[in-house]
């Protein structure tokens, strides 16, 4: 008797208690995910790359740096510049993800949205997802940025002057402020803001920042920002769970990691491969394409060793044609023959499963085309691209010269309408690298891309 009222008083109390949420499994296979990196120093066209994948893909994702990338997109002779965004945010069916990886700034992201908008950007907000654990960027991080590079002198390693630097510095010394802080307690925000300009003040005593102005500021924002925000992890998981397609796109570039970067000379995150699981919260094993964008030559903005650029009237040609001026800093940018061993370094470092090669019209004027396939280092042939940036400045480079075509590519749409000189030079990039060239461009709008 007793038995069955026990059993009775337990039911009454499971049908008078709430019914617990299902937990969603976290077994199963997930899809995998497209990543397109930068496979040289940036600027590479990544951009443009990532607008033609998104029209079959349901996400597009940034994972790393901040509004120090610059990517172009040209739309019907309309250019959209990028900075934070995803390109994908282009495509009226795609999502775009910011993920936790990347840095903030939110005045920045809102006035890239305002200007895009105007160029014929739509319903972004129905389609813009940012994580609400990345990093705020603020107008005083840009301020310290300039100041320590004042304080390197002739040290100083050309920063873009976004604040991108500090704001990771804060990140790593954990006292910096995330999208989720400005969305909570707005008076522990409050707290740990003015905590952090304190802090920077004491080591810039000529830091100017008006505290309350800008409290004021991030309390509007926090209104504007508050509906795109989400946990983007699990988003992303079920995402993959249900099939999705997923685009990644790295800003920056291989030859910029803070790891594997010509290092001081680089950005302040993992913009390799690695950024995408740390940036996102993706596992390793959801991976699949990688995509390596490079130019048919090479560019770097700011200071560092490049040992194939061009002091002459060839790299004034490279530049002028190339159009190589830097769409966040507006800086001209060094240009150079393509170096295949740095290539081979970043492809061992982000495993490419194919190539994306940009720019290969703009050698369509030359008569002999210069190519890197090896250096000479203290008066030795290296395998190996050296990690000392010192010593990457003394090498020599081993060249190979190539007849070039002489002819216009801008109107190839296959192959096999390139000149036959043109062919040969992406088969000795292909041969060289042991990677396949899927993808080559040979003009600025998305339909300059010749798919093989």
């Amino acid at each position: 008797m007793s038995c069955t009222r026990n059993q009775q008083t337990n039911g009454e109390a499971n049908l008078a208690s709430p019914r617990k949420k299902q937990r969603t499994s976290i077994s199963g296979p997930l899809s995998k995910v497209t990543v397109v990196l930068g496979a040289q120093w940036g600027d590479e066209g990544k951009g443009k790359v990532v607008d033609v994948l998104a029209n079959n893909v349901d996400i597009v994702c940034r994972c790393q740096g901040g509004n120090n990338a610059g990517h172009t997109v040209v739309v019907d002779k309309t250019e959209f510049h990028f900075h934070l965004l995803p390109s994908g945010i282009i495509n009226p069916r795609c999502k775009s993800v910011i993920g936790n990886g990347v840095v903030i700034h939110l005045p920045g992201l809102f006035a890239e949205l305002e200007e895009n908008e105007e160029k014929g950007l739509k319903d972004w907000r129905d389609r813009l997802v940012i994580s609400d654990r990345a990093h705020l960027v603020f107008d005083f991080h840009q301020q310290v940025d300039g100041l320590q590079e004042q304080e390197k002198g002739n040290q100083s390693l050309g920063t873009t002057k976004r604040g991108i630097g500090p704001t990771y510095s804060c990140k790593a010394s954990r006292n910096g402020l995330r999208v989720g802080d400005l969305l909570g307690d707005f008076d522990k925000f409050e707290d740990k803001f003015k905590t952090l300009v304190e802090s920077y003040q004491r080591m810039f005593p000529n830091l100017q920042v008006d505290i309350k102005s800008e409290l004021e500021r991030y309390k509007e924002y926090s209104e504007r920002v508050r509906p795109l925000v989400k946990e983007t992890v699990h988003f992303l998981h079920m995402a993959l769970r249900e099939g999705k397609k997923v685009l990644v796109e790295g800003a920056n570039a291989a030859l910029l990691d803070i790891d594997f970067g010509t290092y001081p000379y680089v950005t302040s995150s993992n913009c390799s491969i690695g950024g995408v699981c740390t940036g996102l919260g993706l596992p390793p094993n959801t991976i699949g394409e990688v995509i390596g964008v490079c130019k048919a030559y090479t560019t770097r903005v700011g200071d560092g060793p490049f040992p194939t650029e061009l002091l002459d009237e060839t790299g004034d040609l490279l530049q002028n044609r190339g159009r190589e001026f830097g769409v966040t800093t507006k800086r001209r940018r060094r240009c150079g023959w393509l170096d295949l061993p740095l290539l081979r370094f970043t492809a061992l470092v982000n495993g490419y499963t194919a190539l994306c090669l940009t720019k290969l019209d703009i050698l369509d004027t030359l008569s002999k085309i210069k190519i890197c396939v090896g250096y000479h280092l203290n008066g030795e042939e290296i395998d190996y691209v050296p990690s000392n940036s010192v010593e990457f400045a003394k090498v020599e480079v081993i060249y190979e010269e190539m007849d070039g075509w002489k002819s216009s590519t801008e109107g190839a749409r296959s192959l096999d309408k390139l000149p036959p000189n043109a062919q040969k030079y992406v088969r000795k990039i292909e041969d060289y690298l042991g990677i396949p060239v899927k993808w080559i461009g040979v003009g600025a709008g998305r339909e300059s891309i010749i798919a093989l």
